[in-house]
């Protein structure tokens, strides 16, 4: 079995990347043989569509509720096939697998597209794709348009398996608003050595780039009668932090995790900004305030709560509740705090709740209580024996996120990377505004807190015939109210995407859709139980409608012989 030929085809606008894998395989063999397509794909990415093609058959994947394509799989499959299709692999992607028997001496053709928003981090977008063709490709190549209509700032390509030989194989070209990056090994240059027929193509190849920007209120781009709103002001002063670290240290985090965490807060507490204020709470089956209130981020301070960090060690069990109930309780009766200044806690923790209270319905409604909106609960689980979905939930309710921590060796760095995400907040309370009566299916527009190095997206539907599309920004700063205007020009705004070979058809249309269910699938994840089942229904029928593989559809597969196979997306909570 020779894969011939993979093709690996991204292109990005505005954000929005559409990435096609084409496979194409032949069997040299004179009897059939098994033809394996595996890939791994973004873990916030969408699918949209999977196809299969050989001997002149076309065979599609199709994409269906859930429930239904289920029901429709079992009844066809009695034989007790595993269908799983889609698996997490590891922190940012999932694998997508799918074989298919082919005849002596044939060829099949696999293509699989996907489609995602990228996301700005600590100021950059990244596009990620992995390779592993497992065999040398006698045609191979990466080949990546960005168009930018602010500006590319900067662009920079990185993976993890270049040598100089591969070096040649990479071309990047750039302008202004437009980038090209072509990576096209031949099979030389593929080989470990000239001997072995053993690839080196085996890791990531990352493109990052961030976007110029100068309007104050951010910047507009309308396609069709959608519109979509990039806001992420810069250069504003940092607004003080006071963060409460809750650290689990019950005898499940003896050994590695805890010399981890050791790690990583010492690094962290080296970043606290002078104006923070902080303090520790760590805990087993008791909870032990380090300091009875915050402390300022003085340097003997931070040089006390080092002193406290090393000497943590890991026994007993886990009072997740009586940790968090207590941090609050430090929050709430903390004096003298920056008027202006963001309250928040951080929890890390690797297991279940075993000590105080034990049910996590219980525990939620306890913290949600408690926070009464008026801190942000970030949580942060440890390996894979936490509750995710605990964790997830109680984290969207209470104004924070919740991220896995991968047990491996750069676990300090996964621990650390999060704080870089949340350790500079700029602004609060920031409201987006657009004209009531003009926008409809307007995503989320209100954001409780913006982080600088991230981004804010609102997307939306102009109904009327606007010339003008007005906007209001309102948030706090560290010194002042802010209110920033701008209005968007619409007919001019939908010439920059005119003839532009780089447009996949609506891709604002898609961008906005993508968002929406995103936001949806978030939401019902914090919902009570009757607002989660409509927020559901929305989010299944954008992503039937826009053929998205989401955690509520599936794609069924059909292969030769009837056979069915079902693609399902899985979610970090599993």
């Amino acid at each position: 079995i020779e894969i011939y030929s993979l093709h690996v085809d991204c292109k990005v606008t505005s954000r929005f990347a559409h990435t096609v894998i084409t496979s194409r395989i032949v069997n040299r063999a004179n009897e059939s043989r098994e033809a394996t397509f595996e890939v791994e794909i973004p873990k916030t990415a969408f699918i949209t569509n999977f196809s299969m093609s050989m001997d002149g058959e076309v065979y599609p994947g199709i994409i269906k509720e859930k429930a239904a394509a289920q029901n429709e799989y079992d009844t066809a499959v009695s034989q007790g096939q595993s269908a799983g299709l889609v698996k997490i692999t590891d922190r940012k992607l999932e694998q997508f697998h799918v074989s298919v028997s082919i005849a002596a001496y044939s060829k099949v053709t696999f293509e699989l597209t996907y489609e995602e928003l990228l996301k700005r981090q600590l100021g950059k977008y990244e596009l990620l794709i992995k390779v592993q063709p497992k065999q040398l490709v006698k045609h191979f190549e990466i080949d990546v348009h960005i168009f930018e209509p602010q500006g590319i700032q900067f662009l920079e390509t990185d993976s993890t398996f270049m040598t100089n030989e591969l070096t040649e194989a990479l071309t990047k070209v750039q302008n202004e608003t437009k980038a090209h990056i072509l990576f096209k090994p031949t099979l030389d240059q593929q080989k470990k050595n000239s001997e072995l027929d053993e690839t080196l193509l085996n890791g990531d190849f990352v493109v990052r780039y961030d976007v110029k920007r100068e309007a104050t209120a951010g910047d507009i781009q309308i396609v069709n009668g959608y519109f979509v709103h990039y806001f992420a002001p810069q250069e504003m002063p940092v607004l003080p932090k006071n963060v409460i670290f809750v650290i689990d240290r019950s005898g499940s985090m003896t050994g590695r995790k805890i010399e981890q965490t050791r790690d990583a807060l010492l690094k962290i507490l080296q970043d606290l900004h002078p104006e923070d204020h902080f303090s520790f709470i760590t805990f087993n089956n008791k909870v032990v305030e380090w300091k009875s209130s915050l402390l300022p981020a003085t340097e003997e301070n931070v040089a006390s709560a080092a002193a406290l960090v090393q000497t943590l060690t890991a026994r007993g069990g886990t009072d997740i509740n009586g940790a968090l109930l207590a941090a609050v309780g430090v929050l709430d009766k903390a004096e003298e705090l920056p008027e202006r200044s963001v309250s928040m806690i951080i929890l890390l923790t690797d297991g279940q709740p075993t000590s105080g209270e034990r049910s996590v319905e219980v525990i939620q409604e306890n913290v949600q209580k408690a926070i009464n909106g008026k801190y942000a609960l970030f949580c942060l689980g440890f390996g894979f024996d936490v509750s995710y979905k605990f964790l997830e939930k109680m984290a969207l309710s209470n104004g924070g996120i919740a991220r896995r921590i991968y047990e491996n060796s750069d676990a300090a760095l996964q621990l650390q990377g999060f704080y870089q995400e949340v350790a500079t907040p700029i602004l609060m309370q920031i409201e987006m505004q657009y004209p009531e009566n003009s926008i409809e299916g307007l995503t989320k527009n209100n954001f409780k807190l913006f982080f600088e190095g991230s981004e804010i997206t609102v997307s939306g539907k102009i109904s009327n015939e606007l010339d003008l599309l007005p906007v209001e920004i309102k948030a706090q700063s560290h010194m002042s109210n802010l209110t920033l205007k701008e209005e968007a020009n619409v007919k001019e705004k939908e010439q920059v995407f005119q003839n532009q070979k780089y447009i996949f058809g609506n891709f604002i249309e898609r961008l906005w859709a993508y968002l929406n269910i995103q936001q949806l699938l978030e939401e019902a994840i914090s919902a009570q139980e009757e607002d989660q089942k409509a927020l559901e229904a929305q989010a299944l029928d954008l992503s039937l409608r826009y053929s998205f593989v989401t955690p509520l559809t599936s794609m069924v597969i059909t292969k030769p012989q009837q056979q069915e196979e079902l693609a399902n997306k899985p979610t970090e909570a599993g």
